[in-house]
């Protein structure tokens, strides 16, 4: 009895030690341990089952369950055999008398669990219920990934992870300086050292403050501004990142649709992850744009600062990144005074995030009263620009990142151009009736060193100097005497000067009356028209068309005697180009625009040139010719292009007075000058031996001023092999213009040096 009174005190949920180990003296302690873990299982499985039972929504998948249940019945089995009497000292009956009586209520129910049972019907809605959900969610998942599909299927992978679309194509001066020109224009492409630091702190604090913390796309940026535009009503602030404003700039349309958003997302954190953040910023800070035609800092800092972007100070910085939102509004040009505003935010910004110090902030608010924003010395040549950009684009064409193509254009000579065409139409044009004017200048070997396609850039972009096609008037004749001495005529050879009618055409000498027989000079001096026809109908129309060819014009010319006096139209580029090579004595001389290019990773630059080469002869005629239009200013028609020194030239006058033309040179450049209307109304008696005469005197004199001008490329004849690209690529299908180098029959590539 003291023993089962002893059995009678313990208390089965007991942890004590004593419990720990089966004890081979007391049976019934070793069962009441057993016992007790057994309802720690079964415990701790119905709190497990529980919680994953809660995770998916009350239900338990079916292995799941049954493992469960499994368990329980081992279990409860167990319970049975300690509620059953024991054949020997009857203690395990004692011990399960003391169970608590809900284990074998649970017993019960778990009996008649097992029994099988009708399935009730909840449950089978249940389970439609769950497949319905199953469904919906594998179908919205396929929608989703479909629409994914769509809206990524066309992004550029390839290009956005290499860069720039297309090739960046600076321009530069024959001496080496940016040639910034009106409208579009985009600097060298700078890298992230090129940036000063207080540039990058500036554009972070006015764009992006989080830029080096988010993934692309900034959750807490979007819901402050979210935030901010409700309180305000109205949007006043936006959530875009810097890249996912590189991602609209360079690869997406502008469009705001739902395709466009996906995009977007997707390219962001895509980005971020191939590029990094430094060639992110990078990237953006080269192609954002900044108003006044600038693309890219590099260009902005150029335009408004005629400066490199490593010299801006924090003032210029603070205006850059002021006007990123707005750079139409905020031109620093136009609107100096709402740049500087907005420049305050930023610096006061700057100061906020502990960017910049309140001193260095105080000094640059000081320079603000100094900053005036200016347009480069070298802002001229926009008619230059456009005309050599498109041939420039295609030499680029092979390459990527920042090609620098030096052009033959001569900032000194380019603005003498400007200048005296622009007083010459103030002076006279509205006397003359002249509304427009071009100029072109060149040297000997056909490099354009100064061109004016009108009167202003900024009201008319029409380059009159290469897209305009207009009657030469007189300026034609060259060709018809250039005939003539091929035929073996000599300037000394009569030539009568008498009415003369062809097909019912009469020509007419202007003022009319004739000189009878006189010499060819004397014809060619003074401009004779009937003497000029008489010319060429003996020589042949067919072989003045030839002789203009040879010199370069290659306009369509009408086979008929009036072609003689130049009825049929060129343009002024390709006539001045055909005086270069009289000037030259070899033909054609062909204008070009283009002396080197130098691609970025390129070791060297390469020679570009003409797009073909002066292949004639001429040097026999030459002399001939060069006193036949010598004679011109000094005893004919272009007295007023007289410049006290050598110096030739031909007049020319079209019918009504509609073109008036004065194309000459003198040893170092010839030049060509045309006035008239765009509209071809009359002038009031212009001729070319006037204004147009004038026009090129009064450059001729300022041109020479300071001596001969020095020769185009000179600073980068000696360091570039010579390699013209249109050649080379005519002359050798293995052309390659990266290197501008070809194949051999034999041996390695070599370098082309046509």
């Amino acid at each position: 009895m003291a023993q089962s009174d002893a059995a009678s005190k313990i208390d089965p949920d007991s942890q004590g030690p004593e419990e720990t180990e089966p004890s081979r003296d007391h049976p019934d302690r070793s069962e009441g341990a057993a016992f007790s873990k057994t309802r720690r299982a079964l415990a701790g499985l119905g709190r497990a089952l529980t919680r994953l039972g809660r995770a998916l929504g009350e239900e338990v998948p079916v292995a799941a369950r049954r493992a469960g249940e499994k368990s329980r019945a081992a279990a409860l089995a167990a319970l049975d055999r300690l509620r059953r009497p024991s054949s020997g000292n009857g203690e395990s009956s004692a011990l399960a008398e003391r169970l608590p009586r809900h284990w074998f209520r649970a017993r019960r129910g778990a009996a008649t669990e097992d029994r099988p049972a009708t399935p009730k019907r909840p449950a089978g809605r249940r389970a439609i219920l769950l497949r319905s959900a199953a469904a919906a969610a594998v179908a919205s998942f396929v929608l989703l990934a479909v629409v994914f599909a769509w809206a990524l299927r066309d992004v550029p992978w390839n290009e956005i992870a290499k860069g720039s679309l297309k090739p960046v194509v600076v321009l530069e001066t024959a001496d080496g300086k940016p040639l910034v020109s009106q409208g579009p224009f985009q600097g060298s492409y700078a890298a992230r050292a090129d940036f000063p630091p207080h540039l990058v702190e500036a554009v972070l604090a006015r764009e992006d403050r989080r830029f080096y913390e988010h993934s692309g796309i900034d959750l807490r940026g979007i819901a402050r501004a979210v935030y901010t535009n409700l309180g305000a009503g109205e949007v006043v602030q936006g959530g875009s990142t810097i890249t996912q404003q590189l991602i609209k700039i360079l690869y997406l349309e502008r469009d705001r649709t739902w395709k466009r958003k996906i995009q977007e997302a997707v390219i962001a954190f895509w980005l971020e992850r191939k590029l990094g953040k430094d060639e992110i910023l990078t990237r953006y800070l080269n192609n954002i744009y900044l108003g006044a035609g600038a693309t890219g800092v590099p260009a902005a800092a150029r335009i408004y600062f005629d400066k490199e972007v490593q010299a801006l100070s924090i003032g210029e910085s603070a205006m850059l990144a002021a006007i990123i939102r707005a750079p139409s509004q905020l031109n620093p040009l136009t609107n100096p005074e709402g740049a500087r505003q907005q420049a305050e935010l930023v610096l006061d910004a700057m100061v906020k995030g502990d960017r910049i110090t309140q001193e260095e902030a105080k000094v640059a608010r000081a320079d603000f009263g100094k900053l005036q924003p200016t347009s480069p010395a070298v802002r001229s040549g926009s008619w230059f620009a456009d005309w050599i950009m498109q041939d420039a684009r295609e030499l680029a064409g092979p390459y990527r990142g920042t090609i620098k193509v030096r052009t033959t254009m001569v900032p000194r000579l380019q603005a003498i151009a400007e200048k005296v065409v622009a007083d010459a139409l103030r002076r006279e044009g509205g006397k003359a009736g002249v509304s427009q004017a071009a100029l072109v200048a060149m040297t000997p070997q056909g490099a354009v060193v100064a061109m004016v396609g009108g009167r202003d850039y900024t009201k008319s972009t029409f380059n009159r100097a290469f897209s305009a096609m207009r009657q030469p008037g007189s300026a034609f004749k060259l060709f018809v005497y250039y005939a003539a001495l091929k035929r073996g005529l000599t300037p000394f050879d009569p030539v009568e000067d008498a009415p003369i009618e062809i097909n019912g055409w009469s020509p007419e000498n202007f003022g009319g009356g004739y000189s009878g027989v006189v010499s060819i000079a004397e014809a060619f001096a003074r401009s004779l028209n009937a003497a000029t026809v008489a010319l060429a109908m003996e020589v042949g129309i067919d072989e003045v068309i030839a002789s203009a060819r040879e010199l370069g014009i290659d306009a369509k010319l009408a086979d008929t005697p009036s072609l003689a006096l130049g009825s049929s139209e060129v343009n002024l580029l390709d006539l001045t180009g055909a005086y270069a090579s009289v000037r030259a004595g070899r033909a054609p001389i062909e204008p070009w625009g283009i002396e080197s290019l130098h691609a970025e990773g390129q070791p060297q630059a390469f020679r570009v040139g003409p797009s073909r080469e002066a292949t004639t002869d001429i040097s026999q005629y030459r002399s001939d010719l060069v006193s036949l239009l010598r004679l011109v200013v000094e005893r004919g028609t272009g007295r007023e292009a007289d410049i006290g020194m050598l110096a030739a030239g031909k007049t020319g006058t079209s019918q009504n007075h509609r073109d008036a033309w004065f194309v000459g040179f003198t040893e170092p450049l010839i030049v060509g000058v045309w006035v008239g209307n765009d509209d071809e109304t009359p002038m009031k008696d212009v001729t070319g031996g006037k204004l147009p005469a004038r026009i090129w005197k009064n450059f001729m004199t300022a041109a020479l001023a300071e001596g001969t001008p020095q020769e185009p490329g000179a600073q980068v004849a000696g360091s570039a092999p010579a390699c013209n690209f249109r050649a080379c690529a005519r002359a050798y299908r293995s052309f390659r213009p990266d290197d501008c180098t070809f194949q051999p029959y034999y041996g390695p590539r070599r370098l082309c040096e046509k």
